[in-house]
């Protein structure tokens, strides 16, 4: 079994889906752009912090939740 992320990985699979997965990437884009135009920098901090917790209960799997975690640590390197 690869351990390498593609586009067949699922939501409810044991790995991180990293493939483009948008239905509409740019409607979301202006919809959170739009979201944090208004906020002042710590409104938008805690506006990321709530959508970063709801996403993550969304997705409900500790294991894909880490490793999203370390992919997400590893992009700032």
């Amino acid at each position: 079994m690869s351990t390498s992320h593609n586009s067949t990985s699922h939501l409810n699979s044991s790995h991180l889906n990293t493939a483009p997965n948008f239905s509409d990437a740019d409607g979301f884009y202006a919809a959170l752009t739009d979201a944090h135009r208004e906020l002042d920098r710590d409104q938008s901090e805690r506006l990321n912090a709530r959508l970063i917790l709801l996403l993550a209960n969304h997705i409900g799997d500790s294991t894909i939740l880490q490793e999203a975690l370390q992919v997400a640590s590893e992009l700032e390197r």
